[in-house]
């Protein structure tokens, strides 16, 4: 649905935005694309959109390069893409329904109609009641929910989110993603998600991409990162911190996803091969509808006994990194 190939963006012939990057998002799923503040995420969502014109590559959604078009070709095609702001951008002396109506002016519906799918709108994000209210009546999860009905006012294929929750308390963010999460399954929406929040990438995504100094580093559905030895992502979207100094013992740490998460696999290493484990810290999260998440384990003995640990674990599936050995 969206394909980023080879794009590259640099501003002032210096400064590096983007280096040669390359996602492919799905059709009808959540991908969110996280890293820091100078990763270069806004400039990459606003490629696909065409606020931004790549220096090289291309940016194509819905079959169609966006990046090459210009004049009403592009705003044809920018009335497919919608778009929610992290601080809201609503007009203050405008109703919620005015905010939506302006919206829909732009596509060019007037009169009754006008008001008629602007209250549809507000209706999909459970708005509805608050439709003559002004943005400063409505609190920052409410003015949020307005924001997503305008940006759905022209129908859009691609919702496209630039770190729509970081102003919103953690209750207020996670009933957005839940509607996001919703909006995208009832109404097929292609959504590409911005953020640094990884509780917002374990919430709602499907897939993602791990962003740094304008590269992707790695990317992939969410179960198959976590199922990936060394993944970067799972680390940060399952930290464990920093690894205790045990004489005596060897530590490792062990990701589980889907299936293997149900089994009792600790349990069973401790009575099949006599080891009296230590669990150090675990972490556990339900991600696409699977349980998934990482333990650290101490165990006790010598680089043999850390071994047959090892190759226990591996051979029930269960991805396994050595922190330190006895």
């Amino acid at each position: 649905m969206i394909t980023i190939d080879h794009v590259s963006r640099t501003f002032g012939g210096a400064v590096r935005a983007l280096d040669d990057v390359s996602i492919h998002v799905r059709r009808g799923e959540v991908f969110g694309v996280v890293g820091q503040s100078g990763a270069g995420k806004s400039t990459l969502l606003r490629t696909v959109n065409a606020l931004e014109r790549p220096d090289s590559g291309t940016v194509t959604v819905d079959g169609i390069e966006v990046s090459a078009l210009r004049g009403r070709a592009l705003l044809e095609a920018r009335h497919r893409i919608g778009m929610v702001f992290q601080h809201f951008n609503l007009i203050g002396n405008r109703t919620a329904a005015q905010n939506v109506e302006f919206a829909l002016e732009a596509v060019g519906r007037t009169g009754a109609a006008k008001r008629g799918e602007a209250l549809e709108m507000l209706d999909l994000v459970g708005l509805a009641h608050r439709a003559d209210a002004y943005p400063a009546e409505l609190s920052g999860g409410q003015r949020q929910r307005v924001g997503i009905a305008r940006s759905l006012a022209s129908k859009p294929a691609v919702l496209l989110s630039d770190e729509a929750t970081s102003a919103l308390d953690p209750d207020t963010t996670r009933q957005i993603l839940g509607l996001v999460r919703s909006l995208s399954r009832d109404l097929g929406l292609t959504v590409l998600l911005i953020t640094h929040e990884m509780d917002v990438v374990k919430q709602v995504c499907d897939s993602a991409a791990l962003l740094e100094q304008g590269r992707v580093v790695e990317q992939g559905p969410l179960l198959e990162l976590v199922r990936t030895k060394g993944s970067r992502l799972a680390h940060d979207l399952f930290p464990l911190g920093e690894a205790p100094q045990l004489p005596g013992y060897g530590i490792l740490d062990l990701t589980f996803a889907g299936g293997e998460a149900q089994r009792p696999t600790i349990a069973m290493l401790a009575r099949d091969l006599g080891i009296d484990v230590s669990i150090l810290g675990a972490t556990i999260e339900t991600i696409g509808g699977e349980q998934a998440g990482r333990t650290r384990l101490a165990i006790p003995g010598d680089r043999d006994d850390l071994a047959r640990a090892e190759r226990f674990l591996t051979a029930r599936e269960v991805s396994v990194e050595m922190v330190s050995a006895p």
